[in-house]
């Protein structure tokens, strides 16, 4: 065997600058966190406090003082944000850190998994599955084992990858996860776990992985090797891990596996800002660190340099009722301002229309859209501010990407509502055929033949019934049922009780097979229910929602760059951003918090952090709004009780506006036309 040469790599470092003024640069929590010696430290970072400040420079003094670049790990929830930290390190440092070990969980661990692969059972050059890549190796492993995601009622390749990661990031088994999240799917424990140990098999066989086996093969590598958990334990010195309110169960067990040996962690982030336990985060592992490092010294930043301190009042006053929480006191060094508002509309539309207005008024005053935000508990909420913003051609950007009407439940169910009231919509058609398990694209072109020629669509749908193929024949039936449904003279004039029946015989039962996020779904429907309430006359509803879908709103009108759109977005979305006017929408218990929250452990605290991220995230004027009635399909019209959260809040620390309806400026404006 040839003997193995070596060969050094040399590197030139660079101009080391080492001249950093820490007192300077940094206030006195930061500084006390910065200088801090060796030993396990818990950082609680409140809202605004200059966090990535802190471990920026929490970087730079180790470098500094002789922590070799290799030997520190940084973990963040985006590799963007651990680049954007090195980078500031090397301009203020001078170093070299390009050997610093830095970014997400996901992305350590695929760099250690790619040294000692071999020890969990994979070749080094492993693929590492997408979620497409990783939903189409699901449906293989449905495939080899008989199951049929067309079948009625049985998960699809989707929600089967969304409960096999849950299940790993929370360490707990399918049967509880099913339990717990996908109740519907409980009586097939059976079928999914021998999915699950088939999907197992295949990604070995395929010397594959997904995102998840990145953090468990690591996890699995130090448990059961020894050598390598001392040998990476060792390597690294130092210890950084952001955003740790945020880690899961799974995540926080690597980062104590790391410390074994040299016990020097430094965990930053906010116990406050914990709300993403739906995605498996765990808010024990910061609430908890105490009591698994005894010995850890608590650092607190407590300044903010975010938001005016009217606004930091009522955030401190909102916190403070939550019993689990490490006690902190947000203190602010901007200037005073105006006290945040809280505003009693009658309902939806009122609600809009406010926020409508007070943008332009904002906008008008000098302030760009793009310092304006609308949060809200979920989308659903948003419909009726996105329809008057759109009527009115404010410039706005949804932070999940598509407006209301473009989302895919949408579009779908306003189909069947489209081939009632136009029997030869061959779009409309195509796409609710091919919602129907086991009708493809060559099936629906054969039956869109057959139906474009006929002189009564509905009446000769059972004509049709040879082309369908033996797997579709069910849900033919279904759709061909839920069209004399929909198709009575009773029904096609009142939309609202045309969705009802759409998602009562076919479309809630499709959703929970399909979609990981159906709850979601199923909220905007029905709120899109709810608003087809108002509408006697189907065709007006269809061409107000065609409108409105296809209006692009003109940004110049208003003299405003291309980007000066206001954002509306969900607090979960928005945590980590900013504007200098935030509108919160919705503040009535059922809605914000959420019913189905309080219904889970601990449910009422997270949502109460949810509304505290929602506050923080201004930095000028905050706006609280809350309707006074909700106008439902199955109840009517609801009188809302105000959040349980804005009850809590002392009324010296805000200002209550009232709404008033007047048309004298309109009277002035049109009185020519008049």
């Amino acid at each position: 065997m040839t003997e193995e040469k070596k060969y050094a790599l040399k590197i030139k470092p660079a101009q080391v600058k080492f001249n950093i003024e820490y007192e300077k640069e940094l206030n006195e929590q930061q500084l006390a966190v910065v200088t801090s010696g060796v030993g396990p430290k818990l950082v609680i970072a409140g809202a605004g406090s200059g966090k990535t400040r802190t471990v920026t420079y929490r970087v730079a003094w180790l470098l500094e003082h002789n922590v070799h670049p290799n030997h520190i790990l940084l973990v963040t929830f985006t590799n963007k944000a651990a680049h954007e930290m090195m980078h500031r390190v090397a301009l203020l440092t001078g170093l070299d850190v390009r050997h610093m070990w830095g970014g997400t969980f996901h992305h350590i661990g695929n760099l250690i998994l790619r040294r000692h692969a071999d020890l969990v059972g994979y070749n080094p050059s492993y693929v590492i599955l997408d979620r497409e890549d990783q939903k189409d190796m699901i449906s293989a492993c449905m495939s080899d084992l008989k199951f049929k995601p067309d079948k009625k009622r049985f998960p699809s390749s989707e929600v089967l990858a969304e409960i096999f990661s849950l299940s790993h990031n929370t360490s707990k088994s399918l049967e509880s996860i099913l339990e717990l999240r996908y109740p519907h799917f409980f009586h097939l424990t059976g079928e999914v776990t021998k999915i699950s140990e088939n999907y197992v098999k295949k990604k070995r066989e395929c010397n594959s992985v997904d995102y998840d086996d990145l953090l468990l093969l690591w996890k699995n590598l130090m448990e059961e090797r020894a050598a390598i958990r001392k040998l990476y334990s060792l390597m690294f010195n130092e210890i950084l891990v952001d955003e740790y309110q945020d880690t899961n169960l799974l995540q926080a067990e690597v980062v104590d596996l790391l410390a074994t040996e040299n016990h020097n962690p430094m965990v930053v982030g906010d116990d406050s800002q914990s709300i993403y336990s739906f995605r498996g985060a765990n808010f024990e592992n910061i609430i908890n660190f105490p009591k698994r490092y005894p010995d850890c010294i608590m650092y607190k930043l407590e300044v903010n340099y975010r938001s005016r301190p009217e606004i930091l009042h009522l955030a401190n006053q909102i916190i403070v009722n939550n019993v689990r929480q490490f006690h902190k006191e947000l203190s602010a060094v901007r200037q005073s301002g105006p006290r945040p508002a809280l505003i009693s509309v009658s309902d939806a539309n009122e609600q809009s229309e406010f926020i409508a207005q007070r943008m332009l008024e904002l906008n008008a005053d000098g302030i760009p859209f793009k310092e304006m935000a609308v949060l809200y508990r979920a989308h659903f909420h948003s419909l009726e501010l996105q329809m008057e913003l759109t009527k009115r051609r404010i410039p706005f950007i949804i932070n999940s990407g598509l407006r209301f009407f473009e989302h895919r439940h949408i579009k779908d169910v306003v189909a069947y509502i489209k081939v009632i009231l136009n029997q030869y919509d061959e779009l409309a058609w195509k796409r609710l055929l091919k919602l129907q398990p086991g009708i493809g694209t060559q099936t629906a072109d054969k039956l869109w033949m057959k139906l474009k020629t006929s002189r009564a669509v509905f009446a000769t749908l059972d004509q049709l019934d040879e082309l369908i193929p033996r797997g579709a024949k069910e849900g033919w039936t279904t759709l061909k049922e839920l069209f004399l449904k929909l198709d009575d003279d009773a029904i096609r004039n009142s939309p609202a009780t045309m969705i009802d029946l759409i998602l009562s015989a076919y479309y809630k039962e499709y959703l929970m097979s399909n979609f990981a996020d159906y709850v979601a779904r199923l909220d905007d429907l029905e709120q899109l229910r709810n608003y087809a309430m108002q509408y006697k006359d189907t065709i007006n509803f269809l061409s107000e929602l065609s409108l409105l879908g296809n209006v692009e709103t003109e940004d110049v009108i208003f003299g405003s760059g291309e980007n000066d759109k206001a954002k509306l977005s969900t607090v979960h979305q928005a945590k980590g951003l900013e504007w200098k006017i935030v509108f919160v929408i919705w503040l009535v218990d059922g809605r914000f918090p959420s019913s189905r929250a309080l219904r889970e452990t601990e449910g009422e605290e997270e949502e109460r952090r949810l509304f505290y991220v929602s506050v923080t995230r201004c930095k000028d004027e905050l706006y609280l709004l809350y309707p006074a009635i909700s106008r439902e399909f199955s109840r009517g019209s609801v009188f809302q009780q105000p959040s349980r959260f804005l009850k809590e809040i002392d009324s010296r620390y805000y200002d209550r506006w009232r709404v008033e309806l007047t048309y004298e400026d309109y009277e002035k404006e049109n009185e020519e036309t008049w």
